[in-house]
């Protein structure tokens, strides 16, 4: 058993697709249309075959109470690996990508918590 797809709640699919590959670096692996909306998702440049990231629409009423508690609480809906958080860090200051505070040593890892645009809380972290 592998993970081979995690999804991220985004309000609008457009918008993330802009922030996800033009400002985090990640490339669009699929765009299928489905309906109203697109099954969408993102890979690493360094890692194409490996897992993707489905930027999935808050359609489901469940989905944005729960997007909106984890925001509201200040919780990262999930986090990215980075072998450099301070530089990663600095990189996306410069690209106007808003931060929670600057990158902290929790224990050995170092992670920081930005907004991405359509919703919520990402974490960087690096071991």
């Amino acid at each position: 058993m592998k993970i081979k797809l995690c999804s991220v709640p985004v309000d609008s699919q457009d918008n993330a697709q802009a922030f996800y590959t033009g400002v985090l670096g990640f490339e669009v692996k699929n765009d299928i249309p489905i309906g109203e909306h697109r099954w969408l998702t993102v890979v690493s440049p360094d890692a194409p075959d490996e897992v993707e990231l489905l930027l999935e629409p808050t359609e489901f009423p469940a989905a944005k109470t729960y997007q909106s508690a984890l925001l509201e609480a200040g919780i990262p809906w999930t986090g990215f690996a980075v072998s450099d958080v301070r530089a990663e860090y600095a990189r996306l200051v410069e690209q106007g990508v808003v931060f929670t505070g600057e990158p902290v040593d929790a224990g050995g890892t170092t992670i920081v918590v930005f907004h991405d645009t359509c919703g919520n809380l990402i974490q960087l972290y690096q071991v």
